[in-house]
């Protein structure tokens, strides 16, 4: 499989009261079409900035990020973009949440409710497609802000500690979602968490960032068998895999 999405010698500084803070420095890495890559590292150390820099929000001070072999000069509809928070409209129904990118792309209305309904039922919300988000729990509003980077078709979803705010049983629920998601969709997906055996039952492949300025210091392939359940938690294999990338962080 070629690279669908690449950073080469990326760079990234912010200027504040302290002066010339610099976020990442001289990261270089390729994704490939299909891919999970989980990318960890310490609080701190520049994870969002290069999410955000993947999706173009921000533009590197040095190196340049490429889609396709192009140059990503600001965001791009072939990119989705899923945070912490899901960031829901309290207004809007789960449809309609989901349903707000077709609208402001301007999609057939046909079109849109037929991809709409689709989403939901991928991410297994066809039953609350007519409540609002104060009635939904924090995983299922999560699971909306999923459908709706999903509804616009993106080729790569990047996903910035989506389940970070949520309890382990939650979270260990909704790697399992995840999971079945992506091998559904068959997206490229490039996650930032600072759980380490999120990322290894997750992940490819796993990027370890240093402290700040982040730089990519390990990379640790994840040779686990699909598909996974589990029961992985508690295979030699996995947890020798977790020890490494925690090694790597330290």
């Amino acid at each position: 499989m070629g690279a669908i999405l690449q950073a080469i010698h990326v760079s990234k500084e912010y200027f504040t009261n302290r002066g010339v803070l610099s976020a990442v420095e001289d990261i270089t890495f390729d994704v490939a079409s299909g891919e999970f890559v989980c990318i960890v590292g310490p609080s701190g150390c520049g994870k969002s900035t290069l999410l955000r820099l993947l999706a173009g929000l921000l533009l590197p001070d040095r190196g340049q990020v490429c889609l396709h072999g192009h140059p990503l000069t600001g965001p791009s509809r072939k990119i989705g973009l899923v945070f912490q928070k899901a960031n829901l409209m309290p207004w809007r129904t789960v449809f309609d949440n989901v349903l707000l990118p077709l609208e402001i792309q301007r999609v057939n209305h046909l079109e849109a409710q037929q991809r709409v309904e689709e989403v939901l039922r991928l991410v297994d919300l066809t039953a609350f497609a007519n409540c609002y988000p104060r009635e939904l729990s924090g995983g299922m509003e999560q699971r909306v802000a999923i459908a709706r980077a999903l509804a616009y078709e993106p080729e790569i979803l990047l996903l910035d500690e989506p389940f970070g705010a949520l309890d382990a049983l939650t979270r260990e629920r909704l790697n399992l979602e995840l999971m079945r998601i992506w091998e559904a969709s068959h997206r490229t997906i490039v996650m930032v968490t600072h759980d380490i055996r999120e990322a290894v039952f997750l992940a490819d492949r796993v990027l370890v960032i240093s402290q700040r300025p982040g730089r990519i210091t390990v990379e640790v392939p994840v040779t686990l068998p699909r598909p996974r359940s589990t029961d992985l938690f508690y295979s030699d294999a996995f947890n020798s895999l977790a020890h490494r990338v925690r090694l790597a962080i330290r």
